[in-house]
């Protein structure tokens, strides 16, 4: 009998962020403002009744201290980094990305170092990194065109982990409608998808509350220079987008992995299962996805919500 699954993979949950790492372990972070928590789990959909676990406290005052956002777990070379977005509270001119660091083989065991702000030049949100041909690169939502659009997306070259060296360079900014919904013009969450001969920037566009959030892409040859805007091409139209007809509204903020044996390909995002239900009823989930005879990814509509889904390849 095959096996299923439903989403949402968790009653709540922004900014889902799962990676699957060769210890054959997935681990997953959500927003939880407060707290940095961090979930292992053998299986992408039992990740909600995984090994659990509060990494990191905040302050209890000044930079860094509220407002914890969209952390991210990433392993460069033999350590482990969270990057997490944060403020003092008042407001986006205090927005940054920290850095974590953590030498354990299992990032649920030792200490997680804080090596501080990334050196962003721009207050912003949405850190990631992309580790590319020797080189790593670092991204992120950077605030500071009021009231042209809220963020756009920076890249810069990184000296470490936690450290930028060289320009903050603009890889795209709302330019369409689709990316002004919800009363702001807005680009975050960037992510990275590495295939045939490319690489896929995939972002978030328009307000997180806005039924129209919604997923953009830009693509270069991976041989290309990724700082220089001119290697990019911009999607006219959003890849992933809200499905009235399967109740899920504002799919977005996103990240990728693969099944247990390797053969899939699956994206996890965040949806929130009525029109105008409003950021707090963001869930996680997860769906299989594809790709065109072009190369390019091709994800489809969102699936509906508490429909049987197939379980991903290899899961036990």
């Amino acid at each position: 009998m095959n096996r299923t699954f439903r989403n949402p993979i968790m009653t709540s949950g922004a900014d889902p962020w799962m990676i699957r790492h060769d210890d054959g372990y997935y681990y997953f972070m959500v927003t939880r403002r407060d707290r940095l928590e961090l979930l292992k789990s053998r299986s992408m959909t039992g990740i909600a009744e995984g090994l659990r676990k509060t990494v990191w406290l905040p302050p209890t005052e000044g930079p860094g201290s509220r407002e914890l956002w969209a952390p991210e777990i990433h392993r460069i070379g033999d350590k482990w980094y969270i990057y997490f977005t944060a403020s003092d509270g008042s407001g986006d001119s205090t927005r940054r990305i920290y850095v974590l660091e953590n030498e354990s083989a299992d990032p649920m065991d030792g200490d997680w170092v804080h090596k501080g702000a990334v050196n962003t030049e721009r207050p912003g949100l949405d850190g990631t990194v992309l580790q590319h041909n020797g080189k790593l690169y670092f991204m992120y939502a950077g605030y500071g065109h009021f009231p042209e659009y809220g963020s756009a997306i920076y890249a810069a070259l990184m000296a470490n982990p936690w450290t930028l060296t060289g320009p903050n360079v603009l890889l795209t900014k709302p330019e369409y409608a689709w990316e002004k919904q919800g009363g702001m013009a807005i680009n975050e969450g960037p992510c990275f998808l590495v295939r045939h001969g490319k690489i896929f920037l995939v972002y978030s566009a328009s307000t997180t509350w806005s039924d129209d959030y919604a997923l953009g892409m830009l693509s270069a040859a991976e041989d290309s220079d990724l700082l220089d805007p001119s290697s990019w091409k911009k999607s006219e139209r959003p890849v992933f987008k809200k499905s009235p007809e399967n109740s899920v509204f504002a799919p977005g903020h996103n990240s990728f992995t693969q099944s247990p044996d390797g053969t899939e390909d699956w994206i996890v995002y965040h949806a929130i299962p009525e029109s105008e239900g409003g950021s707090q009823r963001r869930q996680p989930r997860i769906q299989r996805f594809g790709w065109t005879t072009d190369g390019e990814p091709d994800f489809g509509i969102p699936l509906p919500t508490n429909s049987d889904i197939p379980v991903p390849s290899g899961e036990e």
